[in-house]
């Protein structure tokens, strides 16, 4: 029996029809009255069913005059209609009758009147087969299929087809990326029965669906094993393969010269189809190297030869020089760990096809995938269409933040100042100034020529240290101010302390007038008059961690010196596989969305390449981490590349961040899920599409990574000397600000907007909304000790007798058995542990938009967090009060957020969302248990005393072992926006 198959792909650029920039779609085919439905696929305009569709032929022989009607709608669940979305109509004409025959085929949607406004496409693959015989010739297919379809029409027999119709069709889901680009790939049957989608949308009561997080299944190698000569799986299993033609164009020699005046301005030319990449140009050079790399997708080639053309720069038209072709099918194969092919000399042919008589290439071809050294400096096909000066700011790119330390300057005295006025009483500070980085000191209380401040500043230092940090004393009486002396000291002299070493010996320095001219600006002249002398202690703090980052979700807690740092504990890697849906940012200038990743943790940066053009980017790029403490989190960003257009004044735009604590991650688990890519702006939230992440946290220490559970989170020295919380948020400002600008100044650039974004640098800045979201973790806090309350209550006032009169008989027995009380607390803890192990979280967290208040902020809300500090909405007297009620609610916000962060870690201790921690506790819980069972109440409660009222000279400053473990637990501080 004849059948019609019609494969609904995808369809992209639709339009948007739900009033919020989106759509519900779904495809219905009519074919000889028989209609069928694919399934709907909920906020997209760039669906992808994959489904198959199959109709009966009644007469094979009346195909051709037969029509095909595709219409897509969106489905209007609150209306309970349907909108049109645009509509094909094919020929029977064009249907080939062999599943090998026909192609993937791209249809432009109609309109469906004159006043109808669609666009989009749909992609279709249509064919007729003859149901067990597929392989029978055309022409003896269509004769059997004509004299079996007259015996098949009598009402019987078209009820039967009806019910066959009816039966249960199978659905055919690809694994992530376009079907079209991956036609190869094995599909994975699931009956329509199951709601795929419900099932793999990791979503929470109240969630938003378009919010919720949305679990995945890729075809990876880490998954699926290694395929083949698949060599890449160890290093780049975390990726979907990306197969490249690439094109290393070393030099060439003796090529002839094209100008009259005897020279040449060679360069060279590759060119695949319409893809062509060019070098740069030499002027009047017959031997230039060039030394440069193409790199272009095989999945996008549009021809089966490589021609590779010199030719010489001229004004009016570019001379041929020479050329050579090669054919795709004869490239060799080159999979790391293989060494690099070797260029070979190639001679250059005329345009005949004829050997010229001298000039030669030097040439290396060969097919690779991304996991090639040469793909992050290599030209890209698919930014063939930006200027050469702009290829720089789209290479994928690895940067490490500058190494920091803090620096103490202790200002102890001054001897024999020198003022202009001698006749009055002296009003003198110390300014000292280190780069960007200016602090004062206080007026010194002794106003004479010999003034005493013992004031202690601290300053951000970085390596190589090749600053100066300059002192002046300064006299401020009399309304003017004076420089008495000035002192410029190299950082690098400074003396380096590790932990609690002692501190170093104070030095006497000598004090100079500052020069007037500006060819006199070096202090250490002859010429410099000696005036005064000062009294400093400096030294370089070694054993701290400088903080760049919020201490909530900091990716480092290691110190300074190298010589203090612990081993790695484990590796991280993340796969950057892709992104969809992403909205437009650049309509004004005919482009998309030039879509760039930035990945940030401990001092390494990473960056992908920029992906020109698109909504749908495909990265595809592994990147790998050393993990030395489990506890940190991971900021993974994404932004729009404004830079590649030639504007250097223009800042990329954000698309969405997320964060991932380490310690929620099951070792040696591999997450793929879509994260949706939330940003709140002034006029709300907006959701600018999902990023495609494959995560897997390995460890290679596991003894080590248990006594990090342990361990105090920072380094010794924020406990044995503490800074001041006044000088914390000035310091991590200071050390952003460093960070911001080294790297700013890296080829490619890592600009300053993307950088203070993935730093939350306004993180402790005045929100009412956020402290919404802290008041309402609070209140959730509250809700569990309520119940508690309400059961004891119930209890007492017995509304359940029979649990009243069990509450009764275990008072009893805890009061006759006293032993048993900690044994059964700890035991309970145990079994509470293991129960909710079964419901313990299968995915990472990530930005969660009802957590941080942001799809319910009123807009008034929305605008005071994005206001100017101060504020600029209101006159002066309102200005003042309004900036005090913000400095004032700022540090209401963070002891609120600080009380939520202790609530949530408590109920963290049993949730399995750090599983190693919920194992070490409920492990501990098993050996108190056992160990107060054995053991008199009466011994453990004198321990207990002794320890507690333990004498000062046996307590540490550390913390103790509980403590550190009960800080390492994780809480929602980094799913907040």
């Amino acid at each position: 029996m004849a059948k019609l198959v019609i494969e609904v792909l995808e369809a992209s650029d639709l339009m948007p029809k739900d009033g919020q920039g989106s759509a519900n779609p779904f495809v219905e085919v009519d074919f000889d009255e028989q209609r069928q439905r694919t399934s709907t696929k909920l906020k997209t305009l760039y669906p992808s069913w994959n489904e198959k569709l199959v109709f009966d032929i009644e007469n094979l022989r009346n195909l051709p005059n037969k029509t095909i009607e595709v219409i897509v709608y969106n489905d209007n669940k609150h209306g309970h209609y349907k909108n049109f979305l645009g509509k094909v109509r094919i020929s029977g004409m064009s249907i080939p009758f062999s599943e090998s025959e026909p192609m993937i085929q791209r249809y432009p949607l109609d309109k469906r009147g004159i006043f109808s406004h669609i666009k989009g496409d749909i992609s279709l693959k249509i064919y007729a087969v003859l149901h067990g015989t597929e392989n029978l010739k055309t022409e003896s297919f269509q004769t059997a299929a004509a004299e079996g379809m007259q015996n098949l029409k009598n009402t019987e027999d078209r009820e039967r087809n009806k019910k066959k119709k009816k039966e249960k069709e199978l659905k055919t889901f690809h694994s992530l990326g376009d079907v079209l680009e991956n036609p190869a790939e094995k599909p994975v049957i699931i009956e329509p029965k199951s709601d795929v989608s419900r099932a793999m949308h990791m979503q929470f009561p109240g969630q938003k669906p378009e919010y919720a997080l949305v679990e995945t299944r890729p075809p990876l190698a880490a998954r699926m094993g290694y395929w083949g000569r698949d060599k890449t799986a160890s290093t780049y299993d975390l990726v979907e393969p990306m197969n490249f033609l690439y094109v290393n164009v070393v030099k060439a020699n003796d090529l002839p010269v094209m100008d009259i005046s005897g020279s040449l301005d060679p360069y060279v030319e590759v060119r695949i189809g319409n893809y062509k990449g060019v070098t740069n140009h030499f002027e009047k050079n017959q031997n230039p190297v060039w030394n440069k790399v193409f790199a272009f997708a095989k999945e996008r080639l549009q021809s089966h030869l490589i021609e590779i053309t010199v030719k010489d720069k001229d004004v009016a038209r570019d001379d041929f020089v020479g050329r050579i072709v090669f054919d795709i099918a004869e490239v060799p194969d080159r999979v790391p760990p293989d060494s690099p092919l070797a260029p070979q000399w190639y001679r250059l042919e005329k345009k005949t096809g004829q050997q010229m008589s001298h000039g030669e290439i030097m040439l290396a071809v060969w097919m690779g995938t991304q996991a090639d050294e040469a793909f992050p400096e290599a030209w890209h096909s698919d930014s063939h269409s930006m200027d050469q000066t702009s290829l720089t700011d789209t290479r994928s790119k690895v940067y490490f933040s500058p190494k920091l330390y803090y620096l103490r300057v202790h200002v102890i005295a001054a001897q024999d100042l020198v003022p202009s006025d001698k006749g009055r009483n002296l009003e003198t500070s110390v300014r000292i100034k280190l780069g960007d980085q200016g602090r004062v000191t206080r007026n010194s209380p002794i106003k004479h020529i010999n003034p005493e401040w013992n004031e202690e500043l601290m300053f951000i230092a970085y390596e190589p240290f090749d600053e100066y940090m300059v002192f002046s004393v300064v006299e401020s009486g009399g309304g003017k101010e004076e420089v008495l002396g000035m002192l410029m000291k190299p950082v690098r002299e400074f003396k380096h302390r590790l932990e609690t070493s002692k501190l170093p010996d104070a030095e006497w320095f000598s004090l100079y007038k500052p020069y007037v001219a500006e060819e006199e600006s070096d202090m250490h002249r002859k010429e410099g008059t000696f005036r005064t002398r000062i009294l400093l202690r400096l030294w370089v703090d070694a054993g701290y961690h400088v903080l760049d980052e919020s201490p909530h979700f900091s990716s480092d807690l290691q110190p300074a010196a190298k010589i203090l740092r612990k081993s790695p504990i484990g590796i991280l890697e993340v796969g950057f596989l892709g992104a969809q849906n992403l909205l437009p940012m650049k309509d004004k200038d005919g482009e998309t969305t030039n879509a760039y990743c930035v990945a940030k943790y401990g001092t390494k940066w990473v960056r992908t390449r920029t992906l020109a053009d698109t909504l749908n980017p495909r990265w595809n790029e592994q990147y790998t981490w050393e993990v030395f403490d489990p506890c940190t989190v991971i900021t993974i960003g994404v932004f729009d590349n404004c830079h590649i257009t030639g504007k250097e004044d223009a800042k990329d735009q954000r698309i969405g961040k997320i964060r991932i604590r380490l310690s929620t991650l099951e070792t040696d688990q591999i997450y793929t899920h879509f994260y949706p890519l939330l940003v709140l702006e002034p006029s709300g939230l907006k959701k600018n599409g999902e990023l495609h992440l494959a995560i897997r946290f390995t460890c290679t220490a596991w003894v080590n990574m248990m006594k990090r559970y342990g361990k105090p989170l920072f380094p010794k020295m924020h406990y044995v000397h503490p800074i001041s919380l006044r000088h914390i948020e000035w310091l991590r400002h200071q050390a952003t600000d460093i960070v911001v600008k080294k790297l700013a100044r890296a080829e490619p650039p890592l600009r300053g907007e993307t950088v203070e974004y993935m730093l939350d640098v306004d993180y402790n800045a005045w929100s009412l909304r956020r402290s919404k979201a802290y008041f309402a973790r609070i209140m959730v806090l509250m809700n569990g000790i309520s119940y508690v309350l309400r059961w004891f209550n119930g209890i007492c006032y017995w509304k359940n007798p029979m649990t009243t009169i069990l509450v009764h008989i275990l008072c009893f027995i805890l009061i006759c058995y006293p032993e048993l009380i900690l044994p059964t607390f700890f035991l309970y803890l145990f079994v509470i542990g293991l129960w909710k192990y079964r419901f313990r979280p299968r995915h990472p967290p990530y930005m969660d938009a009802q957590l941080s208040q942001a799809d319910v902020a009123h807009p008034d809300e929305v605008d005071e967090e994005f206001d100017s500090f101060p504020t600029s909405r209101q006159t002066d007297t309102v200005k003042m009060r309004y900036d005090r009620l913000r400095s004032v609610a700022g540090k209401v916000q963070t002891v609120v957020g600080d009380l939520a962060t202790q609530g949530e870690r408590v109920l963290a201790v049993l949730s399995w969302r750090d599983p190693r921690a919920t194992a070490l506790f409920v492990l501990f819980s098993l050996i108190c248990a056992v160990f107060l069972y054995i053991t008199p109440f009466q011994i453990v409660a004198v321990i207990i005393g002794i320890y507690v009222l333990r004498h000062p000279r046996f307590r540490s400053k550390l913390p103790p072992v509980p403590i550190n473990f009960f800080r390492r637990l994780p809480s929602k501080s980094d799913m907040l926006l």
